[in-house]
């Protein structure tokens, strides 16, 4: 996991939904920004398509899980799992998503963290 900046200093990464073709937009204007020599801000996200997923893969265990590792600071996972009074191999497996979407790391040891100071949730409703 690479460690990246805002403006303010604070590494902050976005849970956004949209769609497909709403990232592929994105990802043209962005280009073309670049392509016109514009200095484009960095935008970290993870994205899901429907509200649905999002609620099924940020469960309330996972966030429950990112706050008490950003709160006590990179551990194993098996420490992680008795700080948290889980079972490790569900914890294990809640690690292992989170890892996916980069919403926490590893040390060079091996150790999970956090490495976000902040994540923020864009949710629009439908008209």
């Amino acid at each position: 996991m690479h460690e990246v900046n805002d403006m303010a200093g604070k590494k902050l990464l976005h849970v956004d939904l949209f769609s497909l073709d709403t990232l592929g937009e994105r990802f043209i204007e962005t280009w073309e920004q670049v392509a016109a020599g514009e200095v484009v801000e960095p935008y970290h996200a993870v994205g899901f398509e429907t509200l649905e997923t999002l609620l099924r893969t940020l469960t309330p265990r996972r966030w429950a899980l990112l706050s008490y590792l950003r709160q006590h600071g990179q551990m194993t996972v098996y420490g992680l799992a008795q700080g948290l009074r889980r079972n490790y191999k569900n914890v294990h497996g809640d690690v292992k998503v989170l890892e996916e979407l980069d919403l926490i790391g590893r040390t060079e040891d091996g150790k999970v963290e956090v490495v976000w100071d902040e994540i923020e949730a864009h949710i629009r409703l439908a008209a």
